[in-house]
C-alpha cells in the first residue's frame, strides 16, 4: 500500500481518475440519450432534460450537507462507500419505469457526485508529494475532460444501439470496476481534524481566499456553459461547419482539453494564482477575438479549440489553492468546489437561453463568454493583491 507522499502517488490517483471518469460519464449521459428516455417513459423533452438540471442541483445541495455529517467516516471508506451507492443509483436509474423513479435515482447519484470529489481531490493532494499536488488534482480532473471525449460518446452509441437503459447498465459497471481499483489501490489518509469539528470546518470554508477562489469557478463555469449549451448550433448555423464535421470538432476541443488540464496541473504547482490569470486572460481575448471571426470557418474552429486548449487548464490550480488553504479542514469546503462548478454550469445554460431569447444570436454567445472570464479575471487580481497584503502584514 503506498503512503503519503511516496513515489508511487500515482497509482491511487490513477483509481481516482478512473472513478471521476465513471462518475461524471454518468452525469452528462442523458444528453445523449435524451430523444428516446423521454419518448419511453412518455414526457417531453423539456421536461426530460429536467434530469440534467436536477442533477447539478442535487450535486450543488447534497455534496456539502453529506460532507459536515461524515467527517469523523475514514476518507478511503467514505470514498468506497459513496462508489458503491452511486453503482446501485445507476442501477436504479436502468430500472426505473417511471420518469419520477428515474429522477430520484439521478437524485441519489448527485448526492454522491460532490461529495465524491471533494474526498477525491483531500486524497489526491494527501498522497501526492510536495510540488505534485496540483499535477495529482490535474490527473483527477483529466478523468472528468475524458467523460466528455469518451464517455459520453460510448454511452450514447450503446444507448442508441441497445437503448438507454442500457447505458445506465453500463455506467454501473464501471463504477463497479472503478470501486475495485479504489479497493486495492487507495489507501487510508491521515484526518486533518477531530470528528464532528463543524465549526472548523465552516470556518475553512469561508476564508477569503476560498471565496475569492468558488467566485473564480463559479463565474469561469458561467462563461464555458452560455457558449457550450449552443455549440452545436454555434457551429452549424454561424461557423458554417457541416453537421457531420460536428462531432470531429467536439472530439477536438475534449482532446486538447485533458492536454491543457495537465498543463494546468504543472503550472499550478509553480504559482496557482498566477497560472489563473494568464488562462482567464487568453480565454477572455480568444472569445472576443471568436465573437468577431465566429462567421469565418477557418478561424472560428480554431479560436473556439483554442480556448479549450487554454481553458481546461484553469480547474487544476484553482482547485489546488482551495485545499492548501483548507488543508487543516478540507471535508466541507472540498464539496463546495462541486458547488461553485454546477452552480456556473447552471447559470451559464440559463444565461444562455436567456441570451437567444432576447433575440441574441449565437454568434454573439462568445462575447458573454469573454465578459463573465474577464470578470473571473478580476476576482483573480483581487485574490493577487489580497496575497500582497497578507504577505506584507506583520505576523
Amino acid at each position: 500500500m503506498q503512503t503519503e507522499g511516496s513515489r508511487g502517488w500515482f497509482v491511487p490517483v490513477f483509481a481516482l481518475f478512473l472513478s471521476a471518469f465513471a462518475v461524471c460519464t454518468a452525469e452528462m449521459i442523458v444528453a445523449g440519450v435524451l430523444p428516446s428516455l423521454a419518448g419511453d417513459l412518455d414526457v417531453d423533452i423539456a421536461t426530460a432534460g429536467l434530469l440534467i438540471t436536477g442533477y447539478a442541483i442535487g450535486v450543488a445541495i447534497f455534496g456539502p450537507a453529506l460532507a459536515l455529517a461524515s467527517g469523523g467516516v475514514s476518507r478511503r471508506m467514505l470514498l468506497l462507500a459513496l462508489m458503491a451507492v452511486f453503482v446501485v443509483g445507476n442501477v436504479l436509474c436502468a430500472l426505473a419505469t417511471s420518469y419520477w423513479a428515474l429522477l430520484g435515482a439521478r437524485l441519489l447519484v448527485a448526492a454522491c457526485h460532490g461529495l465524491f470529489f471533494g474526498v477525491s481531490m483531500v486524497i489526491a493532494t494527501k498522497v501526492a508529494p510536495p510540488g505534485k499536488k496540483s499535477t495529482a488534482i490535474s490527473f483527477v480532473v483529466a478523468g472528468v475532460t475524458l467523460s466528455s471525449v469518451a464517455g459520453v460518446p460510448v454511452g450514447t452509441a450503446i444507448g442508441q444501439a441497445f437503448g438507454w437503459r442500457m447505458s445506465f447498465w453500463a455506467i454501473a459497471g464501471a463504477g463497479a470496476l472503478a470501486a475495485v481499483a479504489l479497493a486495492f489501490l487507495i489507501p487510508e489518509v491521515k484526518q486533518a481534524r477531530a470528528a464532528g469539528d463543524l465549526k472548523a470546518e465552516l470556518r475553512a470554508a469561508v476564508r477569503t481566499p476560498v471565496l475569492f477562489s468558488y467566485a473564480m469557478i463559479a463565474l469561469f463555469m458561467v462563461g464555458v456553459m452560455v457558449l457550450f449549451s449552443y455549440v452545436v448550433p454555434f457551429l452549424t448555423e454561424v461557423a458554417g461547419v457541416p453537421l457531420a464535421y460536428v462531432p470531429w470538432v467536439l472530439f477536438a476541443m475534449g482532446a486538447v482539453g485533458v492536454f491543457g488540464n495537465l498543463a494546468g496541473g504543472r503550472l499550478g504547482d509553480w504559482n496557482p494564482t498566477l497560472t489563473a490569470v494568464g488562462i482567464l486572460t487568453g480565454t477572455a481575448i480568444l472569445n472576443a477575438l471568436l465573437a468577431q471571426s465566429a462567421s469565418v470557418i477557418w478561424l472560428a474552429v480554431p479560436l473556439l479549440v483554442g480556448s479549450w486548449l487554454i481553458g481546461f487548464g484553469f480547474p487544476a490550480p484553482v482547485q489546488g489553492r482551495i485545499l492548501k488553504e483548507i488543508a487543516d479542514a478540507p471535508n466541507f469546503g472540498s464539496t463546495l468546489i462541486s458547488t461553485a462548478f454546477n452552480t456556473g454550469i447552471a447559470g451559464g445554460a440559463a444565461l444562455g437561453a436567456a441570451a437567444i431569447a432576447s433575440g441574441w444570436g449565437y454568434g454573439q454567445l462568445p462575447l458573454l463568454t469573454a465578459l463573465f472570464h474577464a470578470l473571473a479575471l478580476a476576482v483573480t487580481l483581487g485574490l493577487v493583491t489580497y496575497d500582497r497584503r497578507r504577505v506584507a502584514m506583520p505576523a
